[in-house]
């Protein structure tokens, strides 16, 4: 659908201007191809195949049937220098510091509080966009999970947010 093309290229502008803390971007945003969609799709029913997790493959099906999708992620960052603490370290040279996890986890952390209220302010400002179109949508995290496992986004966190034109949203009755 064209309009679904459109409305997901509005998203992609919406998230990319949002407001970023301290003035820095490590926000990545990609509107997914067909293809894409497809493979995240699959990944997503592998998932639920080892994890034996019926949530993957109701996603799955729920990403399988829609005629869009905008991922968006935060990418590497280091700490702003507001030594907050709330990634879990004293200060930002520490985050800096910090080994990294996400080997056997769904993404890698440590992450900074500001960087990912920065990507939630990106998920946010592109729902609303898709939804002042009337665009059915629904932000995702196992979607943002087989999107990352295929790195069709390079970053360290992400969520997709499946768009769909129909009679009745197909996210609502999960």
């Amino acid at each position: 659908m064209e309009g679904v093309d459109i409305v997901a290229e509005l998203m992609k502008v919406a998230a990319t201007t949002a407001p970023k803390g301290v003035g820095q971007d490590f926000v990545d945003v990609k509107v997914a191809s067909k293809e894409e969609i497809a493979k995240i799709a699959e990944e997503m029913f592998r998932i639920a195949k080892e994890r034996d997790d019926p949530g993957f493959e109701r996603d799955g099906n729920n990403l399988k049937n829609s005629e869009g999708l905008v991922l968006i992620g935060v990418r590497e960052h280091p700490g702003p220098g507001l030594d907050c603490g709330a990634c879990g370290h004293e200060s930002c040279a520490d985050f800096a510091q910090a080994s990294k996890t996400g080997a056997n986890t769904d993404f890698v952390g440590p992450s900074c509080m500001i960087r990912l209220l920065d990507m939630g302010i990106a998920l946010g400002s592109a729902a609303k966009t898709a939804q002042i179109h009337n665009v059915d949508n629904r932000i995702m995290y196992r979607v943002g999970v087989a999107a990352r496992n295929l790195n069709i986004l390079d970053s360290k966190v992400v969520m997709g947010i499946p768009l769909s034109v129909t009679s009745k949203s197909p996210y609502f009755d999960r």
